[in-house]
């Protein structure tokens, strides 16, 4: 069985094997592939896994052999699963590999805006404690956890995982959810709106999936109705928030910071407002990206492969 990884950099970007994948077929792994490439690298391919490269319905019509697809990641949108279906392609993606990962960079974004880590650490090493009269150092107000109201938009695998942290550190927790109260923790109260969500809370966090719905659902109105000591913390989809209503309110001081792990384009445009805007801390979609993380998710990709392999598939959103 001839299997083509289009984009397998980001999955192994060479601390991790591609042994066991090589023991169920004949493996050629691109780190990135172009548009322009797939047409030429995964021709003869009977497999093509995929993270990031698009299989739109003209490159899987294109594609005479292809029998199953494997995305390297739980959203499953780079592949025009329609016309997969109606090929008779089977399509997998990789549920709940990075939960922990993914809950514990919200948290990371939430304890680097309430205790300015980052600048105290720099501060220090640049000598103002050290030339300080004090024997402790701060310069702007620091933030107690505890008590403080957590929204959380979502409450799948890493919006209930997010929420137990939250508990943890005695946070009052609300969710915005399609849950019923009743499948809720004793600890997680459901929020009737997403508005009240917004206007209620300390601290929103989002945990969805992208979709029509969803798409910039925060944005200039719902920002106005947070309190302007609030935060927004994104690493779920970049499309869920319009950024250039997010740097607007920063940069008024509409809310007092965001944290964020993705964004609508992928790297964004050098031009891209979050990149300057007051209080917003991005990092680099890098939530899932642990080691742990990773190696889950190989482990589950050679295992759905398998699975298929042998008549019983997993994890088929082409159904």
């Amino acid at each position: 069985m001839k299997i083509v990884v289009l984009d397998g950099y980001a999955l192994n970007p060479g601390d991790l094997s591609w042994d066991a994948l090589k023991e169920v077929g004949n493996v050629t792994v691109y780190d990135r592939t172009a548009p322009s490439e797939i047409q030429e690298r995964a021709k003869d391919a009977e497999v093509v896994l995929t993270n990031k490269v698009v299989l739109d319905a003209g490159t899987i019509r294109s594609l005479a052999g292809l029998k199953y697809i494997g995305v390297l990641a739980t959203g499953y949108n780079v592949v025009d699963v329609d016309e997969a279906r109606a090929r008779g392609i089977v399509v997998t993606n990789i549920p709940a590999y990075s939960t922990a990962s993914v809950a514990q960079m919200a948290f990371a974004h939430i304890l680097n805006i309430v205790q300015r880590v980052d600048v105290y650490a720099d501060e220090v090493r640049h000598g103002k404690w050290s030339a300080g009269p004090d024997f402790c150092y701060w310069n702007a107000p620091l933030c107690e956890l505890a008590g403080k109201k957590m929204g959380i938009v979502g409450f799948g695998h890493t919006g209930s995982a997010t929420a137990r942290i939250a508990v943890a550190f005695g946070m009052e927790v609300y969710a915005y959810t399609r849950k019923s109260a009743g499948q809720l923790p004793d600890a997680v109260h459901k929020c009737p709106s997403l508005d009240e969500v917004f206007r209620k809370c300390d601290i929103v966090s989002l945990h969805c999936p992208l979709s029509d719905d969803t798409k910039e659902m925060v944005n200039a109105r719902r920002l106005k109705l947070m309190k302007p000591t609030a935060m927004l913390i994104n690493t779920g989809r970049g499309g869920l928030v319009n950024e250039h209503d997010l740097a607007e309110a920063l940069n008024n001081g509409t809310i007092a910071a965001a944290g964020v792990d993705v964004m609508v384009s992928e790297p964004p445009k050098a031009d891209n407002p979050l990149l300057k805007a007051k209080n917003c801390f991005i990092t680099p979609h890098i939530a899932w990206a642990t080691y742990e993380a990773r190696v889950r998710l190989m482990d589950i990709t050679v295992n759905n492969l398998k699975a298929f392999m042998a008549g019983t598939p997993v994890n088929n959103v082409a159904k």
